[in-house]
């Protein structure tokens, strides 16, 4: 069975938690990732090559969700949750307190073969579960799930900028010659990871309240980007009090958009 989710159709597994899918989706899928592995050599950081690595992501085919899952399970405790397309807040925030990264089950068309706005199982699997290998990784996605189903409607939108800042679209490394892409949303987008390092965007020293305030948009290339000095500072900000963050950022309100960002 399939289901609907805006024009796209997420796969169902069968009996024995296998997914078929057609033989166009897994050449798809190979076109991406060879595409992606291109780019990847001296703009990805180690700790994402190393999952990477760990993982051994299949070129011919999309992998099953129980191959991804045996890895994060060994490494960090993790595991994937099939999902059929964009869930709700509660929903995902759920999903990665109780240590489960949500995985859509189906995969961009060639005419959305450079950018999709909703996230394909391609972006989620290669864009984000190599660094859920990564301890300080995965403790800060757990750690965010938990504090997003205790916040209010209001709180969760200010939240959606740190997660967009760091695990979508985060950079990492202390100096600029260092400097290297960890964010998900960038790692599965080859022209963004070209562009996020290119000396074109703006860089900014990642501070909880300044990324808190910060407007951003999803249909366009990224004109700011955060950076933080290692993986390990996720472990830092986790153990920030992020909501009293949140709520000093309500207070001061929102920075003006970048320029970039107006229609």
């Amino acid at each position: 069975m399939e289901q609907h989710a805006h024009g796209y159709l997420a796969r169902e597994a069968d009996e024995h938690g296998f997914i078929h899918y057609p033989d166009e989706e897994n050449r798809i899928w190979h076109d991406l990732i060879v595409r992606q592995q291109a780019a990847l050599p001296g703009r990805a950081c180690q700790e994402y090559l190393d999952g990477l690595n760990k993982l051994n992501l299949p070129q011919d085919r999309i992998p099953q969700l129980g191959d991804i899952d045996a890895v994060l399970q060994q490494t960090t405790g993790w595991r994937t949750a099939a999902v059929p397309a964009l869930i709700s807040f509660g929903r995902f925030f759920g999903l990665l307190a109780d240590k489960a990264f949500p995985v859509a089950t189906f995969i961009r068309r060639r005419e959305d073969f450079d950018y999709i706005q909703e996230p394909d199982i391609f972006h989620e699997i290669a864009g984000h579960c190599p660094l859920l290998t990564h301890p300080a990784f995965a403790a800060f996605n757990e750690t965010y799930g938990k504090l997003g189903l205790g916040a209010d409607k209001t709180e969760r939108v200010f939240l959606a900028r740190l997660y967009w800042f760091t695990i979508e679209f985060g950079l990492v490394g202390a100096r600029p010659q260092e400097r290297r892409i960890y964010g998900g949303g960038i790692l599965s987008s080859p022209a963004e990871t070209e562009y996020a390092l290119s000396g074109r965007p703006e860089y900014r020293e990642f501070k909880i309240g300044d990324v808190l305030r910060t407007p951003y948009r999803i249909d366009r290339i990224q004109p700011i980007y955060y950076v933080i000095d290692s993986v390990d500072t996720l472990f830092d900000i986790a153990q920030t009090d992020i909501m009293s963050e949140v709520r000093d950022a309500m207070r001061k309100g929102l920075f003006e958009p970048h320029p970039s960002l107006a229609d």
